[in-house]
């Protein structure tokens, strides 16, 4: 019984349980499945790095006031972020790795990065 290659059909010569016939099979078929599992990933990812390089951008001192509309013609996506926290007097911060926001009244936000 001949077995194929999984990577490019090519009968495999050898031990009885040998999946691919080099290498560089071995690697290319790995590096298809790795990527197919991560493309969700990668894309989440990107907009997490989008959305927090917008509040950098716009929050270079650490604490400030924006409006909304700064934020969207950033493109700012408010769909994606990575954690939140409430305070004690019940204010949730919003934040995108260490920058994070704060809705405020009218179309405002107040702006804030995490110190460590």
């Amino acid at each position: 019984m001949s077995k194929n290659c999984l990577d490019c059909g090519l009968p495999v010569i050898g031990r009885i349980d040998k999946k691919f016939c080099d290498d560089q099979c071995r690697s290319n078929y790995n590096n298809k499945i790795k990527n197919q599992n991560n493309s969700l990933i990668k894309s989440v990812n990107a907009i997490l790095l989008r959305n927090r390089k917008i509040l950098e951008k716009l929050n270079p001192e650490g604490k400030t006031k924006t409006t909304l509309e700064k934020l969207q013609k950033e493109g700012f996506n408010f769909s994606y972020h990575t954690h939140q926290f409430t305070t004690q007097k019940g204010s949730v911060y919003t934040f995108c790795y260490d920058y994070g926001y704060l809705p405020l009244e009218n179309h405002w936000f107040l702006l804030v990065r995490k110190v460590e």
